[in-house]
């Protein structure tokens, strides 16, 4: 067994950073194609990790309870760039963002249930590789096969949960690109960088003009993040009784909102530049951890109907947010960047999403409506959306309902 401390872990996370954006300027496919760095160096670690506990005989075990804080940091981040007026100018984006939603969770039960039936399977195993661990996540997965262990007596449901989960957020980084490149290959929509390089521009952005981020913006930016994770964190523990349970980093994020706007009025402007920064790293090194300790092992285990299951899934998904998402979005490069967004939580989590859009702007320029609309949907709207159709869906009896 090789244990990592805290900080050989964040040093092996950083390793993988570099490793994978190595990889995705090298390697045509993967920069072609927008796969988010941490998802191509964290899965190369898994692999090597594999290989060496099955053929040399060494498990390695990271310390990663940094994570949850990590994740908390760059929702944070998102609120303290969080401009009000962008999001009332993206209302009508949001609403229709929406309603491409809603159809979709009964469809990707549906498709659960329908390969359930022809595998042979429970048909609550069509849920559970369905909305309940692509969309819900790991949380959902685990809340919903304690409950199909209890009084559905269905066997080895709870790693099976997490494998889809895991999956799940792997698939939704791997898809979630190419999918946006398609589309806007298909339609001919481009960014500012595109239109930039085909016009031959070689003026600088208003932005890099500016005087780059200095240690005084970083460390204001960095103590305003911490008071959205304090402040959200107690928020949080108020209300974790209520009839309704939100996820912790909403409350982060919303107080990043009330910071953001509110903040001008007493003086206090942060530098969006050097919030984006932390975000982006905080995010980079969840991702990093989350796909360094990917199971490869109880993955291969547990393949079969399953993998089969969410390969069918994906497919599903990258249909959906290709023909449906995108023309219900205005058909403009913000409904691209939001479509391949689409595909990272409608497969993995919320953090997957925002990577998709991180690696697509990176190359095509920025999309800020789409920053705004996506992290509030993820953050909770589609949970509320999603836990309405479950109950609903458990309860008909050919389901076997609880």
């Amino acid at each position: 067994m090789i244990s990592l401390s805290p900080v050989q872990s964040f040093l092996a996370c950083c390793l993988v950073l570099v490793v994978g954006r190595g990889m995705t300027t090298r390697i045509g496919i993967l920069g072609r194609y927008s796969i988010p760095d941490p998802i191509v160096g964290g899965l190369l670690f898994a692999v090597l990790a594999y290989l060496l506990s099955t053929w040399g005989g060494l498990a390695v075990s990271l310390e990663t309870s940094i994570k949850p804080t990590l994740l908390l940091l760059f929702f944070g981040c998102i609120g303290l760039t969080a401009n009000l007026k962008l999001l009332a100018k993206g209302g009508p984006r949001l609403i229709a963002f929406l309603l491409a939603l809603i159809p979709f969770l009964v469809l990707q039960n549906a498709v659960g249930l329908g390969m359930a039936w022809l595998l042979d399977m429970h048909p609550l195993m069509g849920l559970l590789g369905g909305t309940i661990t692509l969309v819900g996540g790991h949380g959902t997965g685990a809340a919903y096969a304690t409950r199909f262990a209890d009084f559905n007596n269905i066997q080895d449901v709870m790693p099976l949960a997490m494998t889809a989960a895991t999956l799940g957020l792997v698939l939704g980084g791997v898809v979630g690109g190419p999918v946006a490149e398609w589309i806007m290959r298909r339609h001919k929509v481009s960014g500012g960088l595109d239109q930039k390089a085909a016009e031959g521009q070689q003026t600088v952005d208003q932005d890099e003009a500016q005087t780059p981020p200095t240690p005084g913006t970083f460390i204001l930016s960095l103590t305003a993040a911490f008071v959205c994770l304090v402040v959200g964190g107690f928020l949080a523990a108020m209300v974790e009784d209520a009839p309704v349970s939100l996820p912790n980093f909403l409350w982060c994020l919303a107080t990043g909102v009330v910071i953001r706007n509110a903040g001008p009025l007493v003086g206090i402007r942060l530098d969006d530049r050097a919030t984006d920064i932390i975000g982006t790293i905080s995010l980079s090194l969840f991702l990093g951890m989350t796909m360094m300790t990917l199971d490869l092992s109880s993955v291969a285990r547990l393949a079969g109907p399953l993998a089969l299951m969410l390969v069918v899934q994906t497919l599903f998904c990258a249909l959906y947010a290709a023909w449906v998402v995108f023309r219900m979005l205005k058909r403009d490069y913000e409904a691209a960047i939001m479509s391949a967004a689409f595909c990272g939580f409608a497969l993995g989590a919320t953090a997957t999403a925002i990577a998709n859009m991180q690696a697509l702007t990176r190359r095509h320029g920025p999309a800020p409506e789409a920053f705004i609309v996506v992290p509030v949907t993820g953050a909770f709207l589609i949970d509320i959306l999603n836990v309405i159709i479950l109950s609903t869906l458990i309860s008909l009896p050919f389901v076997g309902g609880i």
